[in-house]
């Protein structure tokens, strides 16, 4: 599944869900020009979900938590090994996720949706589940 061009956000919406979707890059979707990590909330009730670049991951998730209130999630679609480092354990003892949901296969991804040179993949994917307050075990589940 391609993450970019409002996916997730069409999905969401077809279930019903109020959506509010923004990137940093205007990709004919939402609203474009919007930076994450100094954007304010679009109020107090909201989750969070995305797709974050990953080398700014830990910068999103810390972004993140700050900005929801108490009760509210926060998902975030990012590679497996976003669980190892020092400095992302420290993120973890602070705010750990509720669930980590591991894919039991290799999801196949591709930037700006342009799958047509992509024929498999050596990644391993993971939803990150936080929610705001919990204090908790992490519970890992597998999908797919």
């Amino acid at each position: 599944m391609c993450l970019w061009g409002g996916h997730i956000s069409e999905v969401l919406r077809k279930h019903g869900y109020r959506v509010y979707s923004t990137d940093l890059i205007d990709r004919g979707y939402g609203r474009g020009g919007v930076d994450f990590l100094k954007a304010l909330p679009p109020g107090d009730d909201h989750d969070i979900i995305t797709n974050p670049p990953y080398k700014l991951a830990k910068e999103f998730v810390e972004r993140g938590m700050e900005l929801l209130t108490i009760g509210h999630k926060m998902a975030m679609f990012l590679k497996v090994q976003f669980l190892e480092g020092k400095s992302r354990k420290e993120m973890f003892n602070k705010y750990p996720p509720k669930t980590i949901y591991v894919s039991s296969s290799r999801l196949i991804c591709a930037k700006n949706g342009d799958f047509s040179d992509i024929k498999s993949s050596a990644v391993a994917y993971v939803w990150y589940v936080w929610e705001k307050g919990y204090t908790g075990d992490t519970i890992v589940k597998w999908i797919n």
